[in-house]
């Protein structure tokens, strides 16, 4: 096992040789970058941070399943939405601004949260915390790289640090505050978002403005092109086989709030992983498009084999699709960066734009498919999107690799802003 290519010693030695090459570059940031790096790790947090509690929140607001996953519809719905109006904003405003108009949408909307008295009130409330996390994560990129010091290399990689541990420790965090009441872990991340608030407030100063203002309709305008186009769509298919593991695996489940964080836990733990240390391994060895077809129909068996396992089985392929998840999103994203010859940002927005309507769908869907059918359609329904992700990667391979093959200058470019999250 030592031999092959996603051997965790070998990923861990490199992970280690890049810390050593870099390492003062790393540790030796101003104090902007750890305060928008921390606030990044608690944005990232709240994406995960209701699975552990979803079946707490069911019972203590008298709602069903498919009511409880509109949590994650609402977020990600204006989460897509959002992706048209973020460089619009930042370009006019600047990174910081945009930053903390973030940050105070996200205190104020997750505080509420959490005073919620009906599940109709905690959906509305997710989908302001959506519009504040859009326009935050979607500028720190920008910013953390606008701010560091010993280049962009070292920015990136504590940008991927912080998606990478948000993710993991966002259903930790909603598990042991949720133990006590489904209530304190949107009281929790209120709390640590206005920190975050204050931190970037004191040690961050306003970054230099973009020379072009990005249009309402230029990311629509992007998606002309063929590859980024058939990355989104792939992306699409592929968002919603992930998003019916993070929202609807925990009924599932069935499991107490301490149980389940830990397994979702040790899903951001692969997921973070396989995306920063493995994915870009297997890529240099196989190829970007052969790496992603593999996973994604991997991913496919993956869920299908948790939909119809038993208990035990489904943590088990619940806790080994953050590996193929953290595969997936470390390729699509360089995809929907390096396809086409439009600006990044330009870019980012229109394929996120496309892809996080399909994270809105799968709550939405898979427990209205349950109660259709049975417990193991969903995950039918989610093999069959995957698959359907590897047939475009399959079927528009000529598009998705045309760009990297003939590269082409960029238009105007601001190329510290970036992907939505990974």
């Amino acid at each position: 096992m030592c031999a092959s290519a996603i051997c965790p010693c070998r990923g861990i030695g490199a992970l280690v040789d890049a810390f050593e090459t870099g390492a003062s570059s790393l540790l030796k940031q101003p104090g902007a970058v750890w305060a928008t790096a921390g606030a990044s790790v608690v944005a990232f947090m709240g994406i995960g941070l209701v699975d552990p509690i979803l079946p707490s929140i069911a019972q203590g607001l008298d709602a069903s399943a498919g009511q409880v996953s509109l949590l994650f519809t609402s977020y990600f719905l204006i989460t897509a939405l959002a992706m048209l109006v973020t460089g619009f904003v930042s370009s006019r405003i600047g990174g910081r601004r945009t930053l903390l108009l973030g940050l105070a949408l996200v205190v104020v909307f997750a505080g509420l949260s959490g005073t919620s008295s009906s599940v109709g009130e905690l959906v509305g409330f997710r989908a302001g915390w959506g519009l504040g996390n859009a326009l935050f994560v979607s500028t720190a990129l920008a910013v953390i790289v606008g701010a560091a010091a010993g280049g962009s290399a070292a920015a990136i990689l504590l940008y991927e640090s912080a998606l990478g541990l948000g993710m993991a420790c966002g259903p930790l965090a909603g598990a042991l505050l949720g133990d006590a009441s489904w209530r304190y872990p949107f009281f929790g991340t209120a709390a640590l978002m206005a920190v975050g608030f204050l931190c970037i407030t004191v040690f961050l100063k306003e970054q230099p403005r973009p020379s072009r203002r990005t249009s309402l309709l230029a990311p629509l305008r992007a998606l002309g092109h063929g590859g980024l186009a058939s990355a989104a769509v792939s992306a699409f298919f592929y968002n919603y086989t992930f998003f019916t593991v993070l929202a609807f695996t925990p009924f599932v489940l069935d499991m107490s709030p301490y149980r389940s964080g830990a397994v979702f836990f040790a899903w951001g733990v692969l997921l973070a992983v396989f995306s920063v240390i493995v994915a870009p391994r297997l890529q240099r060895r196989f190829g970007s498009l052969t790496v992603l077809g593999g996973s994604l129909v991997l991913l496919a068996a993956d869920v299908l084999v948790l939909g119809y396992g038993g208990h035990t089985t489904a943590v088990i392929c619940t806790v080994l699709s953050g590996a193929l998840i953290g595969v997936n999103n470390t390729v699509y994203t360089e995809l929907a960066l390096g396809v086409s010859d439009a600006p990044r940002p330009v870019a980012s927005a229109g394929y996120n734009f496309v892809r996080w309507f399909a994270a809105a769908a799968a709550p939405c869907f898979a427990p209205r498919i349950e109660e259709w059918t049975d417990g193991h359609i969903p995950f039918v329904v989610a093999a069959v999107t995957a698959v359907l992700g590897a047939l475009v990667v399959l079927l528009r391979r000529g598009a998705l690799t045309l760009q990297a093959e003939h590269p082409q200058p960029r238009r105007a470019t601001e190329d510290g802003v970036a992907v939505l999250t990974n």
